[in-house]
């Protein structure tokens, strides 16, 4: 069985994010552009218009200001595209709320990045993503949402072909 390729997987960090505000339009193709190819079957779309509204509704993100989203919805929204594949939105908000409490939301995001695309370098390449002894409970807690995204990714690349 050949070994699907998700060498090319990058979440954009804080500073490549646009820096300037984008519509809904905007916003919607961003995030498949980057994340199609990873999550879900390949004919779903990943985020809507409509989820993005919901989102916006139960408080998972700020409404945007003039139509317009910052670099922080996108972040959001990234962070919310990924976890919403193994977590409910009302758990989302809990992980996304422990990590602002413990981190700048810039930072936290980063973060997340390099532990979603660690984890899965490390699972594709059949490597222990290993815990460090000492860690704090969030760096722990942050190291076991990635390895069970990139669990779930394994499976659906090499089993089910999605």
């Amino acid at each position: 069985m050949s070994k699907p390729t998700v060498s090319n997987f990058h979440i954009p960090r804080w500073n490549e994010l646009p820096n300037l505000d984008l519509y809904l339009d905007q916003l919607v193709t961003i995030l498949e552009k980057y994340l199609k190819d990873y999550i879900g079957n390949k004919d779903e779309t990943i985020i809507t218009k409509t989820m993005i509204n919901n989102y916006v509704k139960q408080g998972l993100i700020k409404p945007p200001r003039k139509k317009k989203y910052s670099r922080l919805h996108i972040a959001t929204l990234f962070v919310i595209c990924i976890l919403k594949q193994i977590y409910s939105i009302s758990d989302i908000n809990e992980l996304m709320l422990l990590a602002v409490k413990t981190a700048k939301f810039n930072k936290a995001y980063d973060e997340f990045c390099e532990a979603i695309e660690k984890a899965i370098s490390y699972t594709f390449d059949g490597v222990e993503y290993k815990v460090t002894e000492n860690i704090r409970f969030e760096h722990l807690l942050l190291k076991s949402v990635a390895q069970s995204f990139a669990s779930k990714l394994y499976v659906e690349k090499t089993f089910l072909h999605k």
